[in-house]
C-alpha cells in the first residue's frame, strides 16, 4: 500500500501463486527459513490457531491462523483454511484456503490470496529445511531412502521441495490406507524420480525400509505405536502431528517449530505431555538447530513435529504478493474501500 489515504485491494488467484512459486522452491525455502529466524528472535506474533468444528461432521474443520511478522516481511494477516476429507472421494482436494494481508501502518487489508498452494508450499519448505538442517545437526549424510506415509497434495509438495533442496533418493517407499491413492502417487514419483519405487502394503515395512519418513496423513489419533519399527534411527518428518504414539515420542529425539503451539489439540506431543506431566521429551526447536544451539543424536530416531505457524504463511504470501506486484500483474479491485471520508 503506497498511500494509506487511498488504500487499494488486490486478489491473487491460485494460478498466479503457482506460477510465482513453481521452479522457485529454493527461494521459498529461504523465505521460510528467514521467517523461522524472525520467530525465534521474537519478531513475530503468532496467537493460537482457532478451530471451527462441526458436530455433524467431526472429521471436518476450518482453522483461522492470525499472525504478524516484522523485519523485512512487515505484514499482519490471517489464513482461513478448511479441511474436509470427504472432498477427496468427490474428486476435489481436501483442503482449501484464502489468506488476507494487512498493512502494518493502517491495518487495512490490501490483498487476498488463494492459499492452499501457499499452505502446501510453506509446509513443504519447512519440511525440506528441517530435513536438511536436522541431517546436518546429526553430523551424518543426507538420507537416500525416503518413505511417504500418506499420498495427498502435501506429500507431493514435500517430495518436490526435498528434491529442490538437493536430496537424491535411491529408494522411495509409499504407503496409504487407499491402495488406489498409493498407486497414483507411485505414478507421480515414476514421472519425476529415477530410484526404485515400492508400494508397501504394511506400514511397518515402509517405516523399517526408510531413512527419512514423511507422515502426511489426516490421522486424528496415533496409529503407529511400536518404537521397535524405528530402531534404525531414521529422520521423521511428522507433518500431520498425530500419527505416532507416545511410546514412539518418548523413544525419540523430538524437535518442533514452536513448543507451546505443539502442546495442544491432542497432537502426539500434547498426548505425551499429558501422559508424563512435563515437556522434557522435547529437545528444542528448529530455530535452535538453525542457530547451532541444538545438535541431534545419530543413535536415536529424530522426529520433527511442526504445528504449522501462521507466520510462515504470511512470509510466503508476502513474497508472492511482492513478486506479482513487481511484474505489474496485480488484479486490483476498484473501489473496494468506497467510503473513506469520516464525515462524508
Amino acid at each position: 500500500m503506497s498511500d494509506p489515504l487511498s488504500p487499494s485491494f488486490s486478489v491473487i488467484p491460485g494460478a498466479q501463486v503457482q506460477a510465482t512459486t513453481s521452479g522457485r522452491e529454493e527461494d521459498v525455502i529461504r523465505v521460510v527459513e528467514a521467517a523461522y529466524r524472525l520467530h525465534g528472535e521474537g519478531a513475530t506474533v503468532n496467537p493460537d490457531s482457532y478451530f471451527l468444528t462441526f458436530p455433524d461432521r467431526p472429521s471436518s474443520r476450518i482453522i483461522a491462523l492470525p499472525a504478524s511478522v516484522r523485519g523485512d516481511v512487515d505484514v499482519h494477516g490471517i489464513k482461513w483454511i478448511s479441511s474436509f476429507p470427504e472432498n477427496v472421494e468427490a474428486g476435489i482436494p481436501r483442503a482449501s484456503a484464502v489468506l488476507i494481508l494487512n498493512d502494518t501502518r493502517t491495518g487495512y487489508p490490501f490483498a487476498c490470496l488463494e492459499s492452499s498452494i501457499i499452505s502446501a508450499a510453506r509446509t513443504a519448505a519447512s519440511a525440506a529445511l528441517a530435513a536438511t538442517e536436522l541431517s546436518r545437526a546429526r553430523g551424518g549424510d543426507r538420507p537416500t531412502r525416503v518413505g511417504f506415509f500418506g499420498t495427498g497434495l502435501i506429500a507431493r509438495y514435500i517430495h518436490r521441495y526435498l528434491v529442490a533442496s538437493g536430496m537424491a533418493f535411491t529408494a522411495l517407499g509409499v504407503h496409504d490406507v487407499s491402495p488406489v491413492h498409493a498407486e497414483a502417487f507411485k505414478g507421480y514419483l515414476r514421472r519425476t524420480e529415477g530410484g526404485e519405487i515400492t508400494v508397501h502394503d504394511k506400514a511397518e515395512d515402509l517405516v523399517r525400509s526408510s531413512d527419512l519418513i514423511v507422515f502426511a496423513t489426516v490421522a486424528g489419533e496415533p496409529h503407529v505405536s511400536d518404537p521397535s519399527w524405528f530402531h534404525h534411527n531414521p529422520l521423521v518428518l511428522h507433518i500431520s502431528l498425530r500419527d505416532v504414539s507416545t511410546d514412539v515420542v518418548l523413544a525419540s529425539h523430538n524437535v518442533t517449530d514452536d513448543v507451546e503451539h505443539c502442546m495442544k489439540a491432542n497432537t502426539s506431543l500434547h498426548l505425551t505431555e499429558q501422559r508424563v506431566g512435563n515437556r522434557d521429551f522435547v529437545a528444542g526447536t528448529l530455530f535452535d538447530v538453525l542457530t547451532g544451539a541444538l545438535t541431534c543424536p545419530a543413535d536415536r530416531p529424530v522426529v520433527f513435529s511442526p504445528f504449522g505457524l501462521g507466520v510462515l504463511d504470511l512470509a510466503v504470501a508476502r513474497f508472492v504478493h511482492g513478486e506479482v506486484a513487481r511484474g505489474g500483474a496485480l488484479h486490483t479491485v476498484p473501489d473496494f474501500f468506497s467510503d473513506l471520508k469520516r464525515y462524508g
